[in-house]
This record gives C-alpha cells, sequence and structure tokens, in this order.
C-alpha cells in the first residue's frame, strides 16, 4: 500500500517556480490533492490513515479544507465498511455567513471525542494549525496530526509547538530528490 502511494506522489510533482501556502517558494509542487482525488490514491491514504486512527483509538477525523476533504471522504467510506465507529468533519478558513454559520462541518464533536487532524501536505503546519486552534478554541481534544506528505520546512516543529504531535506518512525527501 505505501510503496503505490510513494509511486502516484511521485508522479504527482511538477517542477518550477511555485509560492506555497505557507508563503514560501519552491522549485517544486507536490498537490497532493492530485493523488487523494484518484481512487487509488484515496484507496492507498485512506488504507494507512484508517491505521493510525485505530492504533490511536480516534473517533473522529477531519481538518482544514480542501486538502483534507478527498481523504477524510476515503477514510469515511472505509470506516464504515470495517464497522468502526468515527466522526468526520471538515474546517472552514472562516464561518459560513449564511445558513447554520457553521465553521466545523460534519456530525457534532463534543469534548470525548478523540480527534486525528489531516491534511495531504505540509510545509510550516500553518493550516493546520489553524484548524488546531479552532478545535481546541471550542475545548475539543486533538490527538495527533497526519499529512500525507510532510515537505520539512517546520510543520512538525511548529505543531509541536501547540501541542500536537505530525506524523506523516512520507518525507518530502522520500518523494523528490535533494538536487530537484
Amino acid at each position: 500500500m505505501k510503496s503505490k502511494l510513494k509511486r502516484l506522489l511521485k508522479k504527482a510533482v511538477v517542477k518550477g517556480d511555485f509560492n506555497l501556502t505557507s508563503g514560501k517558494k519552491s522549485k517544486h509542487y507536490l498537490n497532493g490533492r492530485n493523488v487523494t482525488l484518484t481512487p487509488e490514491g484515496a484507496y492507498c491514504a485512506a488504507q494507512l490513515i484508517f491505521k493510525i486512527i485505530k492504533k490511536e483509538g480516534a473517533t473522529a477525523i477531519g481538518g482544514p479544507t480542501i486538502g483534507a476533504d478527498p481523504i477524510v471522504g476515503a477514510v469515511a467510506y472505509l470506516a464504515h465498511t470495517k464497522k468502526y465507529k468515527l466522526k468526520t468533519f471538515i474546517i472552514r478558513k472562516s464561518p459560513k455567513s449564511h445558513a447554520d454559520k457553521k465553521q466545523i462541518e460534519g456530525p457534532a464533536l463534543s469534548k470525548q471525542d478523540k480527534i486525528i487532524i489531516v491534511d495531504d501536505t505540509a510545509t510550516t503546519g500553518k493550516s493546520l494549525i489553524e484548524s488546531a486552534q479552532i478545535l481546541k478554541s471550542r475545548g475539543l481534544k486533538i490527538i495527533k496530526a497526519v499529512v500525507v506528505v510532510d515537505r520539512e520546512e517546520g510543520a512538525k516543529k511548529n505543531m509541536s509547538k501547540i501541542g500536537v504531535g505530525l506524523m506523516s506518512l512520507f518525507l518530502i525527501s522520500e518523494i523528490v530528490p535533494k538536487k530537484v
């Protein structure tokens, strides 16, 4: 499973000059959604993340829209097929201005939930940190953050500063050779 996902991720790397969400510049870009929005990529990522969920005893999984969306959907499907009770959610950058004005979409989370936040990639961890702060402001407990690829530019350290451990399925150095 992991080797299949790695192969897909390597194919998703594009060379060029890119500005990342973190504000950093890069000579390569890995759009994780180009992998997690494919049937094979979604399946592989969900299988690997579901193992972590079970090991940690998580009761809820979600993260920042849009990177977390395909991962959360695939994991939700897998959890259902395995009869594993799991809440899933997506966090908007800001609350909706209409209807129910929610910022966290999905079933209601409780203070008893053990939450894992997910994203496709992390550079500095900015999106994950913002999501964690939204959850923590509601008194919710985050047990871990999981990303498909850690770009190794501070996300792990920055997440630890807010008391959330970051685990990655891959480091960018495993996907992109240093000479790129």
